[in-house]
């Protein structure tokens, strides 16, 4: 896996301050893409351990809430692969960090049949506490909404929908 950017200072991708890596890869292709550069899945550097070890001393900060996955797309099947060891380790090592990621695919095509959906697909959504599904849509572009662009897409509570079955909107309070 390449990635684009890695932020280690970011409040707009996510609550609190949060570090941000923006993967390379993504077969969407949105109208409208803020970073179509990043469909492209060598755009950037490769995702090294080296690159694994700043995201853990970077994340690992009193004042970091935790890291967000962007893109590109994160759940592109190569991408998952690549990102579901990091998140393990990130898992044992700073528990109390959160993960939230952003992708065009929706929860439906994440959970059900789709060209997203791949082995590792379960495992990383159970690493992930917040999700931000959805293509972003130019037509339904809205500047007041908080953590997304457009009205279609949503912020998901990812623990309690997979408790539940079916999708938990984030209440704007766990997570953060």
């Amino acid at each position: 896996m390449y990635y684009g950017a890695l932020k280690k200072c970011d409040i707009a991708n996510g609550a609190g301050v949060r570090v941000t890596l923006f993967v390379s890869g993504c077969t969407n292709h949105c109208p409208d893409c803020f970073q179509p550069q990043t469909w492209d899945f060598r755009y950037g550097q490769p995702f090294t351990a080296e690159t694994e070890e700043a995201l853990l001393e970077a994340l690992d900060r009193p004042y970091i809430s935790g890291l967000t996955l962007l893109g590109g797309e994160p759940f592109e099947p190569d991408n998952q692969r690549a990102l579901l060891p990091f998140l393990h380790r990130l898992r044992q090592q700073l528990p109390d960090k959160t993960v939230w990621a952003f992708s065009g695919y929706t929860w439906e095509e994440l959970t059900g049949q789709s060209r997203a959906r791949c082995e590792a697909t379960g495992a990383l959504l159970s690493l992930v506490d917040v999700l931000v599904d959805g293509e972003f849509v130019e037509s339904k572009k809205n500047l007041n909404l908080r953590f997304k662009g457009s009205e279609n897409q949503r912020i998901i509570n990812v623990p309690k929908s997979l408790e539940t079955g079916t999708i938990v909107l984030w209440d704007g309070e766990e997570y953060a």
